[in-house]
């Protein structure tokens, strides 16, 4: 959500960012807020002159009766009654047309980096860099889901049977494998200095409103029935929500966390759920990071978060890219984001892994996080980055390390833990 003073101050930069965005549709909301704001601000001035006037006039009355002046006294109290009746309209009106503000402010996209390439969807984003040598078989490299069965880790019928679409069982070396990968990012990012950090896996709605818009939430989120509680779609939602209505000493940030949830998505209005695979799914499991931080300061760590996934997935021997994400594919609440991309041998092509968003200060202004620092409080940054989503990230893994006869080969920086395995067989 915006500062209410920019668009007050800077209307046409609100107007150009959200043409950038290409959504023109929006274009009138800056005028239907900056109109609720004049209306607004008028209440509140006369509600504070009416609240001063009807105080004046109650403490009058106490000496209006200590003189025997009733008359005076039940004047100055019909008075009272008066500014008490017309107050409580103001107040009503205030807290209506705060609230309508409040929504018209949601929808209004976040300004955008300077740097980010304008566009209008994900085939106009560009490429920024790629990451070791794509690896071209002597072999056809099977689909994902026939290379775990004949592993005997898949069993996606009877998750059918059981759960439907979208879920799976995973079975011996590949849950292995799913679960290890989890662990070594856990580390990994632990090495980094990250403080480890398991959240809630429900959070509830003020939260949700606080980390993204409302067309995502519809889209993502399941909603518990009878509860105010939704469960995480990523866990950088209950991360962010753990500072919600917080005051943060500045001299502690950044604030650093890597963060590990299953996580749970209706991926309403996708591609069709798999019959045969994992890679569009709605249970998955994520070690994620996030970061608060000084608005000074988040670029820098973008760039830091987003190569960091970058070496977890090279120190995994898995050829990767970064793509920006252009005006056009950026969420509402995002200033910045790039996508991580593996290469996958049996497509000839990458695709997406991960995804680095820098949201500036939105959610903390959504979710009330300030910082108080020496010359006062204000909205710090915040950051999320994927480091690992399998089941997901699995499919890279395996096309990538697959051998001719059908073994996986395991990078040493995962064997301490598989028990020691140097590869996965149908043996094992």
């Amino acid at each position: 959500m915006l500062d209410i003073k920019l668009v007050r101050e800077k209307p046409e930069l609100v107007r150009e960012n959200i043409k950038k965005k290409f959504q023109e549709k929006k274009l009138p909301l800056v005028d239907e807020v900056l109109a609720l704001d004049i209306e607004l601000r008028a209440a509140k001035t006369e509600a504070d002159a009416l609240r001063a006037e009807k105080n004046r006039v109650s403490k009058e009355i106490g000496g209006l009766m200590a003189k025997a002046q009733r008359e005076e006294a039940e004047a100055a109290k019909a008075k009272v009654a008066e500014f008490a009746e017309r107050l409580a309209k103001l107040e009503l009106k205030e807290s209506e047309l705060s609230d309508t503000l409040k929504d018209r402010m949601l929808i209004i996209p976040n300004i955008i980096d300077e740097s980010v390439p304008v566009g209008r969807d994900d085939s106009e984003n560009p490429e920024v860099e790629k990451f070791g040598k794509n690896k071209e078989k002597s072999f056809d490299v099977p689909y994902h889901a026939e290379i775990m069965e004949k592993l005997r880790g898949l069993d996606l019928d009877s998750a059918r049977s059981v759960a439907g679409n979208g879920f799976y069982y995973l079975m011996g070396d590949i849950a292995r494998l799913h679960s290890a990968i989890i662990s070594y990012a856990r580390d990994f990012m632990i090495d980094k200095g990250f403080t480890y950090c398991i959240p809630p896996f429900m959070i509830r709605g003020n939260v949700v409103a606080g980390v993204m818009s409302f067309a995502e939430m519809e889209a993502m989120m399941y909603k518990i029935e009878g509860e105010d509680l939704y469960l995480i779609g990523t866990s950088e939602h209950s991360m962010i929500g753990k500072y919600i209505d917080e005051i943060i000493p500045e001299a502690s940030l950044p604030h650093t966390l890597t963060g590990y949830s299953p996580c749970f998505r209706k991926e309403k209005g996708a591609h069709g759920m798999e019959e045969r695979g994992v890679y569009r799914i709605h249970q998955f499991e994520k070690q994620e990071m996030v970061v608060v931080c000084k608005p000074e300061d988040s670029m820098e760590w973008f760039h830091k978060l987003w190569q960091y996934t970058v070496d977890f997935f090279r120190s995994l021997e898995i050829p990767v890219r970064t793509i920006e994400c252009c005006s056009g594919d950026l969420a509402d609440l995002k200033v910045k984001s790039y996508d991580v991309e593996a290469w996958s041998p049996r497509q000839k092509k990458y695709f997406e892994v991960g995804s680095c968003s820098n949201l500036g200060d939105a959610q903390a202004r959504r979710l009330k996080i300030r910082v108080s620092g020496k010359d006062g409080k204000y909205h710090p940054h915040t950051l999320n980055n994927t480091v690992v989503a399998p089941p997901r990230m699995l499919i890279a893994f395996l096309e990538n390390h697959l051998q001719e006869d059908g073994s996986v080969h395991i990078p040493e920086a995962l064997r301490a833990y598989m028990g020691g395995l140097k590869q996965l067989t149908i043996d094992n």
